[in-house]
């Protein structure tokens, strides 16, 4: 399989993605930058963990802090699934490679609708957000070629 132009590359990690289109051949897929989004800040609590009292006198347990660098990357996945759902039903693309950590792909998995789903030719389960584009793209041209 080729990356065909006009088909959207998603690389993401949770807490930052970019958007980018081939606007190369598929031989010579060249990635251009759409729109970068990075996550809100990590809100943390200020507060101890909350208590419930217990079956018997006097006695209380501790609540589990919510992990919110989680909660903020799975916020972060809905967004991002939302802007390419209005996106794609705006027909701004037709095909779409997700490429993110295990994790952050099921997060966007979880919140796609089947309009989305239908769009998505392959996931590449690798953090390359960190790479300069002209690396992603020869990254995901490797990765779709071996599908």
């Amino acid at each position: 399989m080729l990356l065909a132009k006009g088909t959207w590359v998603v690389v993401a990690d949770g807490e930052k993605a970019l958007l980018l289109e081939n606007t190369g051949g598929a031989a010579a897929p060249r990635l251009s930058l759409i729109a970068r989004d990075e996550a809100d800040e990590v809100v943390t609590a200020s507060d101890r963990p909350g208590r419930m009292a217990d079956d018997g006198p006097g006695q209380r347990s501790a609540l589990e802090q919510p992990d919110y660098a989680r909660l903020t990357a799975e916020r972060f996945a809905a967004d991002l699934v939302q802007t390419l759902a209005r996106r794609a039903r705006a027909g701004r693309f037709q095909k779409l490679v997700l490429c993110a950590p295990p994790q952050v792909l099921g997060a966007l998995r979880d919140e796609m609708d089947d309009t989305l789903r239908a769009c998505v030719v392959a996931e590449i389960d690798k953090t390359l957000t960190r790479h300069p584009v002209a690396k992603i793209a020869t990254i995901v041209a490797e990765e779709i070629d071996a599908l």
